[in-house]
C-alpha cells in the first residue's frame, strides 16, 4: 500500500471521506489579487502608487510595471497553486491603449479598459472580481473620499464607484459569472475627531447613491476596518458601521479580512455568526503581524480555525474566499505561490476532519472523547493527501521544486527588468 492509500485508510478510520475532501478543495475557487505582483502601483501613470493608509514596504528586483509583465507573473504564480482561481483586480489596473482611447481618470472608466483581462482570464480559465480603487489619488482630500464634507469630492469617487460596479457586471456577462465587488475606504482621521458621526452620514448617502442600481450577476461587499496608518484615532468604515449597513441593505455584504480587527478578535468565530443571517460571507484572507500589516498567509492555527468554519458549517458555496497581502521585501511570485498553497492547504485540511463525529460528541457533552479527537486529527497523515491532490492538480507538491522554478523564473525573468 502506497503512503496516500494508507493515510486514506486511516482517515476512513477517523470517520473522514479523502476522495470527498478532494473533490471539494478541488472545486473551491480562490481568489488571487494582483497586486502582490506590483506593491500596489498599478497602471495609472497619472498618480502615485499606494499611500493614504496602504504602505507597502521592500524594494525586492523585478516588481511588473506594466500589464504583459504582470499577467506573465500572475500566469507563473498561477501555474504553481492548485485549485480553481478567480483574478482579483483594482481598478487601478486599468489597461490604457490606442483601441480603447488611452488613459481616462477613475471616474471615467468603462468596461473597454479591463477586456485584455476579461481575454486573459478567459485562456486560463480563470474568474474576475473587481475593487474600486479609492486611495492613492489626487481627489484624496485631507484623507477622505465618500466620507467627505467637499460635495465635489464625494461626488467623484461616487461615480468611480459606481462604474465600476458597472464594469463589474459586464465583466460578469463576459465571463458568465458573478463578480464581487469590493468598495474600502481609507477615510478617517489621525488624531481625535470633534464630530464621529457626520462622516459616516455621508458615507452611508454615498453608498446609497452607489448602489441604487441592481446588478444580478454582482455581489457588492463593503470592506470595514479597525485603523489604519494615518488614521489612528478613527475610521469611519468601521465594522459597526458596515455591519449594520449589510444588515438594512439586502444584497450588500460585510466582507471579513482577518488583518482590519483588534488582534483579540478572530474571524473565525465571526463566520459562524454571521452564517446566522447571511446567505453570503465575502472573505480576505490575509495574515496581521500586530496589526493589520497583510504579511503573506502561512499555514497557522488561526487560518486553520477559519476554513475549519467554513467546512464545518455547510459553507463551502457561501464564504467567498480572497487573499489580500502584499510583501515588496521576498520575491513576488513566490509570495503568491506561499499564500495561495497555504490557504489551499488550510481548506484541505479541514475537509479532513471529522467534523460529525466531533459535533456529535459537542451535542452530547463528551468534551473529553471530543478533545481527544481533536488531537488525533492533528497529527494524521495530511502531508500525504496534500502531495495527492497537488499530483492531481499537475502542480510540485514539493516546496523545494516549485521554488526552484520560481529562482530560474527569477534570473531569466525578473533579474531582466
Amino acid at each position: 500500500m502506497d503512503r496516500f492509500e494508507s493515510a486514506k485508510a486511516r482517515y476512513a478510520k477517523l470517520g473522514v471521506d479523502v476522495d470527498a475532501a478532494l473533490a471539494a478543495v478541488a472545486n473551491k475557487p480562490i481568489g488571487i489579487h494582483c497586486w502582490q505582483g506590483d506593491d500596489i502601483v498599478g497602471f495609472e501613470t497619472q498618480v502615485a502608487g499606494a499611500g493614504n493608509g496602504l504602505m507597502v514596504t521592500g524594494n525586492y528586483p523585478g516588481r511588473a510595471r506594466n500589464f504583459e509583465e504582470l499577467k506573465a507573473d500572475f500566469k507563473k504564480a498561477a501555474s504553481l497553486i492548485p485549485g480553481k482561481k478567480r483574478i482579483a483586480l483594482h481598478a487601478c489596473y486599468a489597461v490604457f491603449n490606442e483601441e480603447n482611447g488611452g488613459w481616462v481618470d477613475r471616474d471615467k472608466l468603462e468596461y473597454k479598459h479591463f477586456e485584455p483581462w476579461v481575454k486573459f482570464a478567459k485562456e486560463n480559465g480563470f474568474g474576475i472580481d473587481f475593487n474600486p480603487t479609492i486611495f492613492s489619488h489626487a481627489m484624496m482630500k485631507d484623507g477622505l473620499s465618500l466620507s467627505s464634507p467637499d460635495d465635489k469630492v464625494r461626488e467623484f469617487w461616487v461615480n468611480h464607484a459606481i462604474a465600476c460596479r458597472k464594469i463589474a457586471h459586464e465583466i460578469g456577462l463576459a465571463l458568465n459569472d458573478t463578480v464581487v465587488d469590493n468598495v474600502w475606504i481609507p477615510d478617517g482621521f489621525k488624531d481625535i475627531p470633534a464630530d464621529r458621526m457626520g462622516p459616516r452620514m455621508r458615507l452611508k448617502d454615498s453608498l446609497d447613491k452607489i448602489f441604487a442600481v441592481h446588478y444580478d450577476n454582482v455581489i457588492d461587499t463593503v470592506e470595514s476596518k479597525v485603523f489604519a496608518v494615518g488614521v489612528e484615532s478613527y475610521t469611519v468604515g468601521s465594522n459597526e458601521f458596515y455591519m449594520s449597513y449589510a444588515a438594512s441593505h439586502p444584497g450588500v455584504y460585510n466582507l471579513l479580512d482577518n488583518g482590519h480587527y483588534h488582534p483579540t478578535e478572530v474571524v473565525s468565530d465571526k463566520i459562524p455568526a454571521l452564517l446566522c443571517f447571511f446567505d453570503k460571507i465575502p472573505l480576505h484572507v490575509t495574515r496581521g503581524v500586530r496589526w493589520d500589516s497583510d504579511h503573506v498567509v502561512l499555514f497557522e492555527d488561526e487560518l486553520k480555525e477559519t476554513m475549519k468554519e467554513i467546512v464545518r458549517n455547510d459553507a463551502m458555496d457561501k464564504v467567498l474566499i480572497g487573499l489580500d497581502f502584499f510583501d515588496a521585501s521576498i520575491n513576488r511570485i513566490a509570495a503568491w505561490t506561499i499564500g495561495a498553497r497555504s490557504t489551499e492547504k488550510a481548506l484541505l485540511f479541514a475537509l479532513l476532519q471529522p467534523n460529525a463525529r466531533l459535533k456529535a460528541l459537542q451535542d452530547e457533552a463528551n468534551f473529553t472523547e471530543k478533545m481527544m479527537v481533536m488531537e488525533e486529527a492533528k497529527t494524521m497523515p495530511f502531508y500525504d493527501v496534500w502531495e495527492k491532490y497537488c499530483e492531481m492538480q499537475g502542480v510540485p507538491a514539493d516546496d523545494e521544486e516549485w521554488f526552484a522554478e520560481i529562482k530560474k523564473y527569477e534570473k531569466e525573468v525578473l533579474m531582466a527588468r
